[in-house]
């Protein structure tokens, strides 16, 4: 049987642990304490708490305070998986993967390292995970333009011409006048200091 434990995490964002063992049941009132398998009492108390399989999962060693019978049970993270709503309103799981190979598209053959791309797919997967269970494709999409825009103007260009489906000429000039703005500012602002 699994039962899903509520934990805190350092940012408070809800997570939950899923905890496997027979019979086992939480104790809302005494958080720390689980349900014996044998008599049903919630007077344990941990003997022993090892990590497996490189810490993804905790095994603790329990044993009853009333029947004095030992039993174990086992802690996993359980991630929420975020779901991406596309323009069409379709949803799909978020596919990290797919957001690296669009900003490595972007980025080809530019100066730009392989860490500077992990860099902005590993910080725009995180402001996502501020979202709960959802998050639009339109702030995915946004959260890295605005990335590639300080980073490379010929990447950001290139995505921004993908993202936003450009469908003349005109369009991608419009673009390129904006950003050709943004940088004769940001230029100012450097020859001021």
């Amino acid at each position: 049987m699994l039962t899903k434990l509520p934990i805190c995490c350092s940012i408070c964002k809800p997570q939950y642990v899923v905890v496997s063992a027979p019979c086992l049941l939480f104790n809302p009132e005494k958080p720390k304490y689980m349900r014996c398998p044998f008599c049903s009492s919630f007077n344990d108390r941990v003997l022993d708490t090892r990590p497996l399989d490189q810490s993804s999962v905790v095994r603790r060693r329990r044993a009853c305070g009333d029947c004095k019978k030992r039993f174990t049970t086992y802690e996993r993270l359980e991630e929420v998986s975020l779901m991406v709503i596309k323009s069409d309103q379709r949803r799909e799981q978020f596919n990290r993967t797919k957001l690296r190979e669009g900003v490595m598209r972007a980025c080809e053959k530019r100066p730009i390292s392989s860490d500077a791309i992990e860099k902005i797919v590993t910080e725009v997967e995180n402001e996502a995970q501020d979202f709960v269970m959802e998050v639009p494709s339109r702030i995915l999409g946004e959260k890295v333009m605005q990335k590639l825009f300080s980073l490379d103007p010929v990447a950001y260009i290139r995505f921004a011409s993908v993202y936003k489906n450009f469908g003349d000429i005109d369009t991608f000039m419009a673009e390129l006048k904006k950003l050709r703005k943004e940088f004769s500012k940001n230029k100012k602002k450097d020859k001021r200091k």
